[in-house]
């Protein structure tokens, strides 16, 4: 019997936005000229950026984010940047910096810049490109910042496709990292916290969030961030889900936190605001009918979908 039989499974990251990546990445697989393989491929298809911004083509009504090498030369992609990230019913993908254009912020153009959280709140492409973009993104930001070796000094090469980065003089190996952090609603029975950032749309409240350190478990990291912004001391700590959050590469930790009290003392660094918040009223913050215009983070972060499972729960 399968230590899975007679359990309920369901995945919840699905539900979360940049979360539905089919890319098979053969990150152990990849011999050195990976990537003139791939571009020899004529099935090779590109994710090109202007800036952080993904470039959709309208192709026909639809809006695509995949180009053809002919068509990334067409907006003078550059090829230093260009990545693997894997492949796809065993074509290529690839991603590529793209020539910054005063056309790309034009709505008329048929190819476009389009700011990578509108992209995903809109539903502007299929979740399987959102996930990919993603990636995309998050590993053209490392290398771009990465250039130079963090031992000696002296500049890196790509390799590997761009699953790495090598020194050639001190042989140290560099892997683009992940930053992860602990999103997380405290509840105490029919009541939960939120919290207000200074950044936030207006009358938006969400989870609170922070990183997690260094030899730090998950549940640790949640009391602790619990605890520094909103005064509040938690007991059990339930997980819910993840998201890749490529901004640039952050790995979102969901969990539910049980609240052993409840008077709120808010770090007023972080937060311009931090209060309970009862269940029946967030229902309603997240039908968008709250009398006071008071809302949640769009269906496509993590955070709506853990408020909502607190909400929706018996």
């Amino acid at each position: 019997m399968s230590f899975f039989d007679n359990r309920i499974y369901r995945e919840a990251s699905h539900d979360n936005g940049f979360s539905g990546n089919n890319i098979d990445r053969q990150s152990e697989q990849r011999p050195d000229n990976c990537l003139d393989a791939a571009l020899a491929n004529p099935a090779a298809r590109i994710y090109l950026f202007s800036g952080d911004r993904p470039l959709l083509a309208d192709d026909g009504g639809t809006q695509s984010p995949l180009f053809t090498q002919s068509a990334a030369r067409g907006r003078e992609a550059n090829e230093a940047s260009l990545i693997l990230l894997g492949f796809e019913g065993g074509e290529p993908r690839l991603a590529a910096q793209a020539a910054i254009r005063e056309e790309d912020q034009q709505d008329d153009d048929p190819i476009r810049a389009v700011d990578l959280r509108a992209l995903a709140v809109q539903g502007l492409v299929a979740p399987n490109h959102l996930g990919a973009i993603a990636q995309a993104r998050s590993l053209l930001h490392w290398h771009a910042n990465h250039r130079f070796c963090a031992r000696c000094g002296a500049e890196s090469r790509m390799v590997g496709g761009g699953i790495k980065r090598h020194c050639p003089a001190c042989e140290k190996e560099h892997f683009p990292r992940v930053d992860p952090v602990s999103i997380m609603l405290a509840i105490d029975g029919d009541n939960c916290v939120l919290g207000r950032s200074p950044h936030f749309l207006p009358g938006m409240y969400s989870c609170l969030a922070g990183f997690i350190e260094q030899g730090e478990t998950i549940e640790d990291a949640v009391r602790r961030e619990v605890q520094e912004e909103a005064g509040i001391m938690i007991g059990r700590v339930a997980y819910h889900s993840s998201q890749p959050w490529p901004f640039p590469s952050s790995l979102m930790i969901g969990c539910h936190a049980e609240a052993v009290s409840t008077e709120i003392a808010p770090d007023e660094d972080e937060l311009e605001d931090c209060r309970w918040f009862s269940r029946d009223e967030v229902r309603l913050m997240l039908a968008g009918n709250h009398p006071d215009g008071l809302i949640t983070p769009p269906r496509m972060a993590i955070a709506n979908r853990i408020i909502s499972a607190y909400a929706e729960a018996d």
